[in-house]
């Protein structure tokens, strides 16, 4: 039996127990400790923590999310890290209300009820749960690939209003793992695993800034996840949502936009189309990349709740634009996944 060790938060005084099997963030979430995180691969950097005391070493990981030099300072990786004597960790970002506040992982088995295409290249899942699934707006799973250990992530499109019910909105990568699967080879009826939910990118209830939402591709799913709340608690904030995609052809779910935006305070949405912005059937839509549009369009993000969902390179350059226009760092909401090559979506 392996060793157990007690792990120490600063500077929240949290306290927990850890086997030296045991990655400390899976550790942590099954004792109802939600700490920041993203990708849970080593690839992000959302869990970058440093060590105060204590003997750790980490599985394979990207320096891109924790550099050699980091490492040697004393910097760690929570997703990727064992511990082999107690060890008191500063947690360098973290969310207060939702440490000891989250929702409990769940593993659940679901139901596949529709396969629907929504693009060439984004299809619709949707499925029904053995039981209630608690999340909050904003956040994902992870859905085991049948037959395997593995598993990819992907956002909720729905909310606690449909608690058996979910969506997931999932682009299809050539050779993606999952992807293959909604060729053909998933049917209707068919089961899978789901583990969740993970993801800080939620919305925080009680908060009263303005909401801006910016999205491309399949992270359309948790922003709907959002408005859908939004529209559901009868909320005042005023919203606007901005997704980027490459032609008219590529946007979808119009008109239940449409219809969302009409239940909201000063809704408005944009659509940006980096490639032709023709043949939109009469759909307003400004020609650029969506970073390019939103900084076009919000003098006072400073003044805004942001919350971003899409490809890397997108999620990349909103957080540039944002750090340009001075926007607090806890006024920003997003989860970094791994890229296509290990993930086949948000």
């Amino acid at each position: 039996m392996a060793d157990t060790h007690r792990i120490r938060f600063e500077p929240v005084d949290i306290e927990m127990d850890v086997t030296e099997d045991d990655k400390i963030l899976d550790a942590a979430f099954r004792q109802g400790i939600h700490l920041m995180h993203g990708c849970k691969e080593g690839q992000c950097s959302a869990c970058k923590s440093y060590v105060l005391d204590g003997d750790l070493q980490m599985e394979r990981y990207s320096t891109f999310a924790c550099n050699d030099a980091e490492v040697a300072e004393g910097y760690v990786l929570l997703c990727r890290a064992h511990a082999f004597s107690d060890c008191t960790i500063e947690l360098l970002n973290y969310d207060e209300d939702e440490l000891l506040g989250g929702v409990p992982i769940q593993t659940v088995t679901a139901r596949v009820l529709a396969i629907e295409p929504v693009t060439r290249d984004i299809v619709s899942l949707r499925m029904k749960t053995e039981q209630a699934f608690e999340f909050r707006p904003g956040q994902y799973v992870d859905i085991t690939i049948p037959g395997t250990d593995d598993h990819r992530s992907f956002s909720m499109a729905t909310t606690q209003s449909t608690p058996d019910e979910l969506e997931f909105l999932i682009k299809k990568y050539p050779g993606g793992r999952f992807s293959a699967l909604l060729d053909g080879e998933l049917a209707v009826g068919d089961e899978l695993s789901l583990t969740g939910p993970y993801g800080s990118s939620t919305l925080k209830d009680g908060h009263v800034l303005p909401v801006v939402c910016v999205a491309g591709g399949a992270g359309m799913a948790p922003i709907l996840s959002i408005l859908r709340h939004l529209r559901e608690t009868g909320s005042t904030r005023p919203v606007r949502f901005y997704y980027g995609a490459r032609t008219a052809a590529d946007l979808f779910y119009l008109e239940a936009i449409k219809e969302l935006g009409a239940e909201l305070t000063g809704f408005e949405f944009v659509a940006c189309l980096s490639e032709s912005a023709q043949d939109a059937d009469g759909l307003q839509v400004e020609e650029g990349n969506v970073t390019d549009i939103v900084e076009r369009r919000e003098a006072e993000l400073h003044r805004s709740e942001v919350y971003l969902c899409g490809p890397p390179p997108m999620v990349d350059a909103a957080l540039a634009l944002l750090e340009a226009s001075n926007v607090p760092k806890d006024q920003v909401f997003y989860d970094k996944f791994t890229s296509p090559a290990t993930n086949d979506g948000v």
